[in-house]
């Protein structure tokens, strides 16, 4: 098959690295791609570095009106056969470009939030997804039903969760590793280290994070917090004030390229979202061996198998887990070692069934049933 991959972000963040872990493996049985991406954007050069062909969109090009056209004189002197659109305005560009041309095109929904206000704005939303896609990849149930909700035709619909790649094995076992990480980041073997990757922004519940270090100061004085993902410049003040709070108990990392090391280094992951399509960041933790505290919504439920895999902290109204509620799991999964082991087992295991291999297969048998039914 030949087939174009679409996406607009200008970071790389969890839907980036799937669209590159999906087209890696699409390309191990034998698929024609094309990533086509903003010019300068991480993805770009992490695509190219790949051995992907890649079409950069203009970064100066005001409703990438330009970029559509070239795109559509590349599309017609090199027929793709799948356009597969992978964030929401990737979506809008993918039908423009290929207008009136003999294409099945798919988009994936990670997101979990649908417009508000005016039912206009929902109808918009649906007329989108039915009239320019023949294929909606939802990441989890409970994106599909959103979708469902929405009005979008059930049919339409297909759950593909992200897939994770398993490390030979737990990094976790690997003490001198361990002992490296954790000297790099200023805690001792002994303490008790929790960690989060990811942006920093309201929904990925950092601020709740290191609230939960701060109440455990007394309670659990061995509690650290190593949270990676950039950094934004300022920081918010209410997050600032918090960490300025927690001390030397809370180390902000950065951008990690190498997640088997920052992994390596913890005791223990935490998703304390208020919003989560699936949680891909909480697949790469579990397949690297270690029990993990979710929120329990979105789809984080149909990832983390509670008392076995881990804990779901309850919700509070409006989503959010509360730092009260995250400092008793926390205190809770660090009071019982071997419980916490035996959980990082399993978490392991679990992360086996989101296999990247069965992403990809479900994938490509997508893309065939789309081809043949056109």
């Amino acid at each position: 098959m030949k087939i174009a991959h679409l996406d607009t972000g200008r970071e790389l963040r969890g839907g980036q690295h799937q669209l590159l872990l999906l087209a890696d493996g699409l390309r191990q049985r034998g698929h024609e791609q094309l990533i086509v991406c903003p010019e300068s954007s991480p993805l770009e050069e992490r695509a190219r570095g790949a051995g992907f062909r890649v079409f950069s969109m203009p970064a100066h090009d005001p409703g990438q009106a330009h970029g559509i056209l070239q795109l559509r004189r590349f599309a017609k002197l090199e027929p793709f056969e799948i356009v597969h659109a992978h964030d929401g305005r990737g979506q809008t560009l993918a039908y423009l470009a290929t207008l009136a041309m003999p294409v099945r095109r798919v988009a994936t929904r990670r997101v979990t939030f649908l417009p508000e206000g005016l039912s206009s704005r929902l109808a918009i939303h649906r007329l989108k997804y039915d009239f320019t896609t023949d294929g909606i990849i939802a990441i989890s149930q409970f994106i599909r039903q959103l979708l469902v909700k929405s009005g979008i035709p059930e049919a339409k619909i297909e759950v593909i969760p992200d897939g994770v790649t398993l490390p030979p094995e737990s990094p976790s076992a690997n003490r001198e590793l361990r002992s490296r990480v954790r000297g790099r980041w200023g805690f001792g073997v002994g303490e008790f280290a929790v960690g989060q990757v990811g942006a920093f922004s309201p929904e990925k519940g950092q601020e709740t994070a290191v609230g939960a270090m701060v109440l455990l100061a007394e309670k659990l004085p061995s509690a650290r917090l190593a949270l990676a993902g950039a950094v934004p410049a300022p920081l918010p003040r209410p997050l600032k004030a918090l960490i300025a709070r927690a001390g030397d108990r809370v180390r902000l990392l950065g951008y990690v390229e190498d997640l088997r090391e920052f992994f390596a280094g913890l005791d223990l992951y935490i998703m304390p979202s208020l919003a989560e399509g699936l949680g891909s960041s909480v697949l790469l933790a579990m397949a690297h061996g270690l029990a993990v505290i979710a929120s329990r919504v979105g789809g984080l439920p149909e990832i983390v198998e509670e008392g076995k895999a881990g804990w779901l902290a309850p919700a509070a109204p409006g989503g959010s887990v509360s730092p009260e509620a995250l400092a008793d799991a926390i205190f809770v999964a660090a009071s019982d070692r071997s419980r916490l082991r035996e959980f990082g087992t399993n978490a392991r295991e679990r992360a086996r069934q989101f296999s990247s291999d069965i992403m990809v297969a479900r994938t490509e048998a997508l893309y065939r049933r789309l081809l043949i039914c056109g």
